[in-house]
């Protein structure tokens, strides 16, 4: 691999969710929490903006994805993660599922 994908790879995030929850990936951290009860499944990451997230999300109460919004700052301090040291590497965030 050339520094060029490793240097990708390792300032780019990954967001799922799977049974009722969110999960972000980064760094060796996999940070879960809640995700809104009718949430289907990640469609695609609109922007990423320091710990802000707009993304397209699928609901099962519509029948076409819709914007959807995520603030990871309060939920890494409610987890003791510094949201400003943790963030700043992140330069994207990728949707993947298993």
């Amino acid at each position: 691999m050339n520094n060029r994908s490793n240097n990708q790879s390792s300032s780019e995030a990954v967001l799922s969710s799977a049974e009722g929850f969110t999960a972000f990936s980064f760094g060796g951290y996999h940070i879960r929490f809640r995700a809104p009860y009718s949430l289907e499944r990640y469609v695609d990451v609109v922007r990423w903006d320091d710990g802000y997230l707009v993304v397209m999300a699928k609901y099962s109460h519509n029948t076409q994805p819709e914007e959807d919004y995520i603030d990871l700052k309060p939920i890494l301090e409610g987890l003791y993660i510094d949201p400003a040291s943790f963030l700043k590497p992140i330069k994207s965030v990728r949707i993947a599922y298993a």
